[in-house]
Order: C-alpha cells, then structure tokens, then sequence
C-alpha cells in the first residue's frame, strides 16, 4: 500500500496535457506533467496519486482496463531521443504512427461513463496501463522489444553528468527552458536518474543551458553567415547585376525575395558593395578573356592564310580577312579592337620575318656546313696521302699538285669562300714540321734503346730500318725521320771533325815535344846533321817514344832541321845590319851622356853573340837568361803554322 514519505513501488515519467491533470483537493485545476505513483489497496481499489492528488478506483475497472489493453498487439513505446514509437508483438512490426487498433480502444476507454471514472482520470489511466502496466505479466515484458529494454550504467560521476546533458540534448531542451520545462521532456528517461541528486541535476541542467546558449549562438552566427554567402553569391551570379547596376534598382528588382530580406540593411548594402567589387573584378577578367580569345583567333586566322607573307601590308591584310569564312562568321571577331587587331597582325608579319630569316640562317648554315665537310673531306684526303707516305713535313706543293688535283674532293673545294686547297696544304705541312722536335725525341730513344749510333758512314737505309722496327715509328712523319737523320749526320760528322782537329792537336803537341827535345840536345844538333846520325841518342826519351812512326819522326827531324838552317842564316844577316845600328846608337848615346856609356858597352860588346847563330849556347858571353829566352823565342816560331 502507499505511505507518504516513503518510495513508492513503480515510477514513470509521463507527459501529460496541463488539463487532464487535478488539484489535491479533487477540483479541476491544469498542473504541470509530475510522477504518477500507483499503489494496489486491496483487492477491491486501486489508489492512484499524481502529484499530492490521491484518486481511488474499483479495482474490477482497473482490471477490466488491463484486459483490454493485453488484448491488443500493440504496445507503445519511447526511442532513444524521446520519439514514441509503436511495436506489434505478433507480427514483430514497428511504425511510428499510431495502429488504428490502439486508436479504436483508446476510444472505447474513454467513452466509459463518467460515474465510474472522472474525465481527468480517463487519459491518465490509459497511461498508466500503456506504459508502467503493473499488472502486466511477465509474457508481456518479453514481448517488449529491445529498444526499451536498454540499460544504462555509469562507472564514474562525470560520465553520469555527461549521460544527463546528452538526454537533454536528445530532447531537444533549448538553452531559455526552464528546469520544470526540461524535466516534462526527460522525466520518462532512465537517464534522468543518472544523477541522484536534485541539486546536481538542475547544476547540470545549468552547464548544458550555458553550452547549449553557446552553439545556439555560434549556429545563429552561422546561419546568419550562411545567409549573406547566399545573398552575396545570388547578387554574384544573377543575370541582371553588372557592376554598375545601382542599389536602388537591385532593391527595386529583389526586395520581395527572401535572399534579399534576411539580410540587415546595413549588412546587405555592405554586401552590395562587395558584389559591385566582385563584378568590375569579374567583367574585367572576362573582358581579357575574350581579348585574349580574340587575339588567338585573329593569329589563327592569320596562320592559315598562306597569301599573308612577311610583305604583306595590313590594308591587303584586311580584304583578305573580309574574304575568309571564319572571319565573317565570328561577330565578337569582327567586334575586336581594331588597335589590337593591328597590334597582333604586326606580331604575326614580325614572326614571319623572323621564319624568314631563320631560312636564311639556315641555308647559310647549310651551305657553310657543306662547306666544312669538303674541307674535312680534303683534310682526310691528306690524311691518306701522309699514311701512305707520299705526303711528309719536306713535300712540295708542285710536287704534290699532280697527284692532289687528280682527286674529287679536291675539285669539291673550288671555289668555295675560306681556305682553298693550297692554304690547308701548307697548314698540313707546318703541322707535320712542328711534330719534328717531338719525333725527333722519339727516334732518339728509339736509337738508344736499339744501342744504334748514326756515324759519318751510316746510311739513310740501315736508319730507317732500325728506326721502322719499333712499334713507337708508326706515328713519325717521314719527313722528320729524314730531317732527323740528316740531323744526326751532321752531328756525327762535326764529331768526327772534332776528333780530328784533337787528333791534329794531340800531333802537335808530339811534334813540339820531339821539336824540344831537338833543341834542348846536348850537344846542340847542327844544322849538317842527319836522324841516323842523332837518333840513338835520344832513343830513351818520352817525346821520342810518344812518336810511334818512324816516317813521322823523321819529317819532323827534317822540318827541323830546315827551320833551324833558315833561322841561322836569317839571324846572321840581321846580326850585321843590328851591329852597325848599335855603334852609331853607341857613339850617340857616349856623347850625351857618361853614365849610359858604361851601360852600353856591354851591349855593344854583347852584340856579336847573333853572329854566331840562334841556336848557338857555347858563346861564353851570353848569360843563361839570356839563352832561355832565346829558346822560348824559337820554340814560338817553331810552333807558329
């Protein structure tokens, strides 16, 4: 049974019109949706309390109700977000609409009469039965599908908070409703019970208006954005709007339209201008877009007329623009700008001028390539004339001319600008004389790696073969191999030269050497002496033995002999003429002076020696002094040539 203060057996959350509901004191007064307690007395009533309202019924009627309601198939229930819902238990079916079976006995429940239940408790009672059904029995739970048979359960106090603002969020609860407004959509949740306690459910009822109040208002700021974006963006791409259509005349033209008064006035003028911005941007680009259009379509045109050349003038160019086709059938063509039209018709006679000119290049080029290739051609031919020896650094022009002019590619290079075939010749033929220091370096090693000397007697045959028989002589011209054989000649002959003259010297210095020991005989030789005479006595000497032939010996005895005989008659006859100078020197010199007197005399008596010959050393007058040099002066013009 039911007692005051104490937690009743069932709970459910209902939402129910302000009229069906009464006061405490059985008056008909419209409250707001509260809990609805039910409770069974006895067997006889069944007491039903809503709010502080306690009604009594016969419990036959509250039965009979029960009956009726098991009886049909459908039952109604409530969706995640609060939506009701209708399922049949037999046919497993759900709809959203309300089945005409249910309609017919809601009907018949509330046509009972009025004496056995009161009209503000027919509505009630109906819900009661559909949706907390105390009497049901346990078939019937089963049947109810599993939409309502969820559960809900909460690990921490902030997950419980977060369930309650997402039921209200379900709910649709706006960010203005109170909390007696929110609790009529989420009372019949069990997620209304997450929270035990009243004060944390109206502070999270608090929170959730609060966040709620902010998208609101970040949604409206959207929307109102979204608006001007279609404002602006209708204004943008109507056909009417230029960029200078006035706003009076668009508002004349869109005032009736909603785009147009959703907008503030202020915010749409603001707009306006923007779009007016947009659209001078827009004409503009579209205005270079078929300037640009036009200009590729005039260049076209012109590409595709072969009587339009590089002379052509732009008076021709126009007749013959009226005669093409394209051209006449192209309105916004013919409606070009003419300074554009001409701009790009002398770009057009520029580029062929250009093309023509790039021919010219290119013939030239060819030309000048062909040329190139008959000079390569003739350089080639040279190239075979030196590889099969006929061409080398010490070859002639007239001598080659025969064989040269003979050939094609010769022939190939008359009369062409640049070298001719004489001036690559020449160059050929310095090139191949320029080589000849370093061939010359590499027939050296040659010769010194084959152990070969070039002597005086060497010939050129015995040259080239030593020099062809390495590998190294298959670059050398033959020419320089020439050159540089007779270059070896020469040295080899300026060798022997050389070794001559120190042959010659080395005589010499024999002769002088047996010529001294000739003079320096003691006893002197006289001038009748002959070698068989004299010879043993001088057979231990070294200048005698240096001497190897005996004929050698014997003519540098006779040339001896022969100097000494003329020097001692020359030196007699000068002996006399030098004794009269002295006395006539000596008489000159006595009278001027009496100190040269003493010094003279002895001259004077001196001056006989010469009489008795160069060669003459017994004279017991003349010093030893004297006699060497007397011997040196001889040895002199002995030597003399």
């Amino acid at each position: 049974c039911y007692v005051r203060n104490r937690v009743p057996f069932g709970t459910q959350i209902l939402s129910l019109p302000k009229y069906l509901l009464v006061n405490s004191r059985g008056h008909s007064q419209a409250l707001p949706t509260g809990t609805i307690w039910g409770s069974c007395l006895d067997h006889t009533w069944v007491q039903i309390r809503v709010f502080d309202s306690l009604v009594e019924m016969p419990y036959f009627f509250l039965c009979a109700l029960q009956q009726m309601l098991s009886k049909c198939p459908w039952k109604e229930y409530k969706s995640d977000n609060g939506k009701a819902y209708y399922y049949n238990s037999q046919t497993k079916e759900s709809r959203w609409t309300k089945p005409k079976e249910l309609e017919d006995l809601e009907e018949h429940t509330i046509g009972l009469p009025k004496t056995l239940v009161p009209f503000y408790l027919r509505t009630v009672l109906i819900f009661f039965f559909l949706f907390l059904s105390p009497f049901s029995n346990d078939a019937s739970k089963d049947e109810r599908p599993e939409l309502v048979k969820k559960t809900y359960k909460w690990n921490t106090k902030e997950e419980a908070k977060q369930a309650f603002k997402e039921l209200l969020k379900e709910k649709g609860v706006s960010s203005n409703a109170s909390w007696e407004q929110a609790m009529k959509m989420i009372i019949n949740d069990p997620r209304y019970s997450a929270l035990p306690k009243l004060s944390e459910k109206k502070q999270a009822f608090n929170a959730y208006k609060v966040q709620t109040e902010k998208e609101e208002k970040e949604e409206a700021r959207l929307k109102y954005k979204e608006s001007k974006e279609t404002y602006q963006r209708f204004l943008e791409n109507h056909e009417k709007m230029t960029s200078t259509t006035r706003y009076k005349k668009a508002e004349q033209m869109f005032a009736e339209l909603d785009v147009w008064s959703t907008v503030p006035e202020r915010d749409r003028l603001e707009i306006y201008e923007d779009v007016l911005f947009y659209l001078a941007k827009k004409e503009k680009e579209q205005a270079k877009q078929l300037r640009k259009r036009n200009w590729e379509a005039l260049k076209n045109i012109l590409d595709n007329m072969a009587n339009v050349t590089y002379r052509t003038t732009w008076s021709e160019a126009q007749q013959y623009l009226l005669d093409n086709p394209t051209f006449a059938e192209d309105e916004e063509l013919q409606n070009m700008d003419k300074e554009d039209a001409l701009i790009c018709f002398e770009e057009h006679i520029r580029a062929l001028e250009k093309e023509e000119e790039d021919e010219k290049q290119k013939t030239l080029l060819r030309e000048r390539r062909r040329q190139r290739k008959n000079r390569e051609s003739f350089q080639k031919f040279l190239d075979e004339l030196h590889d099969h020896g006929q061409l080398h650094s010490m070859s002639a022009w007239m001598e080659m001319y025969p064989t040269v002019s003979s050939d094609i590619r010769f022939a190939n290079m008359l009369g062409q600008p640049g070298s001719t075939p004489l001036d690559l010749f020449k160059f050929y033929v310095e090139d191949l004389k320029a080589r000849y220091h370093d061939e010359k370096r590499i027939i050296k090693d040659i010769l010194k790696d084959k152990n070969f000397l070039v002597e005086v007697n060497t010939s050129f045959e015995d040259f080239g073969s030593v020099i062809s028989s390495d590998k190294r002589a298959m670059t050398l011209d033959a020419g320089n191999i020439k050159l540089a054989f007779n270059s070896l000649l020469e040295k080899a002959e300026a060798r022997e030269r050389e070794r001559e003259k120190e042959e010659a010297r080395k005589m010499k210095r024999k002769e002088a050497t047996f010529k001294s020991m000739l003079k320096q005989a003691t006893p002197a030789l006289e001038p009748e002496a002959t070698w068989e005479g004299v010879r043993d006595r001088f057979l231990k000497e070294s200048a005698f033995e240096d001497v190897t032939l005996e004929s050698e010996r014997k003519r540098i005895f006779k040339d001896f002999m022969h100097v000494l005989e003329h020097e001692c008659q020359h030196h007699h006859s000068k002996t006399k003429k030098h004794s009269k100078k002295s006395k006539k020197h000596h008489r000159k010199r006595s009278r001027s002076r009496s100190r040269s007197r003493s010094v003279s005399m002895p001259f004077h008596r001196t001056g006989q020696a010469p009489s008795m010959g160069g060669w003459d050393t017994s004279g017991s007058e003349l010093s030893e002094g004297e006699l060497e040099k007397r011997r040196r002066t001889l040895l002199e013009q002995l030597d003399a040539p």
